[in-house]
């Protein structure tokens, strides 16, 4: 089975949205954007649905996270992930193990460069706002790529605090991930070692250093 950890991170943080097609889509991200990156951090409660059109399976799991700049928390019902700019904690509850690595300053992916979910929106995908709605704005984003996996990602933002509200991420293989927001707050301060794991707490538990 996929991790759903491993998912969750390719859905989220692979997005480098973006599309000079469509100046309103734009308008919009950069808002949504702006609001995310000012604030001392983003915290999400989520409940994530994969759906396998091909074979008619649907997973689901809930989780959260919170993202300060370059650093991250995690939390999965099996998995919790921090990361503190440099160093990357993942650990495993049913197998009480916690694996270590070091990021690669020349990463320009999520993992070692988390705050980019937020900035990489200029290349790479084209933008249509789909449809205007009471409370939200949906839009639609292509990959350029046409190598690419990726079908469409539709992301629904709310029309009064720009927030993400639901994202869709559809490949051409038929998996269907879709990520539903329950809590988006741009106002938490968290403390320094949010983004730590914390052996204390964690007594017993076999590490793995790759770093």
């Amino acid at each position: 089975m996929r991790s759903f950890g491993n998912i969750l991170i390719f859905l989220l943080f692979t997005l480098n949205i973006t599309g000079q097609t469509d100046p309103e889509a734009i308008k919009i991200l950069d808002k949504f954007s702006e609001n995310a990156l000012k604030a001392p951090s983003v915290s999400m409660k989520f409940k994530m649905i994969t759906t396998n059109l091909t074979d008619n399976t649907t997973d689901s799991l809930e989780g959260s996270v919170i993202l300060s700049k370059d650093r991250y928390r995690l939390d999965l019902p099996d998995n919790t992930v921090w990361f503190n700019g440099e160093t990357s904690w993942s650990y495993l509850s049913e197998e009480k193990e916690v694996t270590i690595t070091k990021a690669d300053k020349k990463d320009n992916t999520f993992q070692s460069r988390p705050s980019l979910i937020f900035s990489l929106y200029k290349k790479g995908y084209k933008s249509r706002l789909i449809e205007e709605r009471t409370d939200s704005y949906i839009i639609d984003l292509y990959p350029e790529d046409i190598k690419s996996e990726l079908l469409r990602v539709r992301l629904s933002i709310g029309k009064s605090l720009f927030n993400l509200i639901s994202l869709e991420y559809k490949r051409k293989d038929g998996v269907i991930n879709t990520l539903h927001v329950n809590e988006y707050n741009l106002k938490v301060k968290p403390e320094a070692d949010t983004f730590i794991f914390q052996p204390g707490k964690y007594k017993d538990t076999e590490v793995i250093d790759m770093r």
